[in-house]
């Protein structure tokens, strides 16, 4: 059985995986994360176009939103994987 690729890191950054069913207190709790990881992102690109539609954005606003959209690129391309690898015909 392959492990899911959990939502979060270890605090040396490293991935986190769970072994088992996917009925338990960790993969509900990874599920609610994702959920609000995705639900993050859809509310950051909703506010990145409206920053950008604007005509006097300064460097430090584009800075910070370049910032928060590459945190939240990352996040969703872990969700991507671990939901990907579940997906996965097994061998």
């Amino acid at each position: 059985m392959a492990g899911r690729l959990l939502p979060w890191t270890t605090v040396e950054g490293r991935p986190c995986y769970l072994v088992g069913d996917g009925t338990g207190y960790v993969s509900r709790l990874a599920d609610d994360i994702e959920a609000v990881q995705l639900d993050m992102a859809d509310a950051l690109l909703g506010h990145a176009a409206a920053l950008l539609a604007e005509r006097r954005v300064t460097s430090a606003e584009l800075r910070y939103l370049a910032l928060r959209l590459a945190e939240s690129l990352r996040d969703v391309k872990r969700v991507a994987e671990s939901r990907g690898a579940r997906c996965a015909p097994s061998p």
